[in-house]
């Protein structure tokens, strides 16, 4: 499991929306209300423990089936669950290019301006509706290296 910064608001929020959600369910089942009743509440049960589980789940598996290249002119990224996306990226003409490094010398390459949000609403996407920020190299082991290697053609490039 990867947590994010998006986790410092989502996990309370997941929580608490799951347990009111299953508690809700438990009662109107406890109560024998009507069948609509019962039924009601199953949708945010899902949604409640997709928030709390399966996001990460999703993200796993997500991560899991991309995979990035590093030429000494592109950067590739091939991604998706259902259907494979290919990203190529001129590392010559590319401007914007940053680093962020966990403890564990893993990290993230950002390539390209990074935009209005902050990296943390990555985190923050449902299945389907994925953040649509600059192309990026994400949770990589020795991503300082990758970073050096891609600022070593960009500098031969000028």
């Amino acid at each position: 499991m990867v947590y994010t910064g998006a986790d410092l608001l989502i996990v309370p929020f997941s929580l608490i929306w799951c347990g009111f959600a299953l508690f809700w369910e438990a009662e109107v089942i406890k109560m024998k209300a009507p069948l609509l009743m019962r039924l009601w509440g199953i949708p945010f049960v899902l949604v409640g423990l997709f928030f709390v589980f399966g996001r990460f789940l999703y993200d796993a598996r997500r991560r899991a089936r991309t995979f990035y290249g590093l030429t000494d002119r592109r950067a590739i990224i091939i991604s998706g669950l259902s259907q494979r996306t290919t990203q190529s990226i001129s590392l010559r003409t590319l401007g914007d290019v940053s680093l962020f490094e966990r403890s564990d010398m893993s990290g993230t390459i950002t390539l390209g301006p990074q935009g209005p949000y902050p990296a943390w609403v990555r985190g923050m996407a449902w299945p389907g509706m994925a953040y649509k920020g600059p192309p990026s190299f994400e949770l990589i082991s020795n991503a300082r290296s990758v970073f050096a290697q891609i600022r070593e053609v960009q500098g031969k490039a000028s």
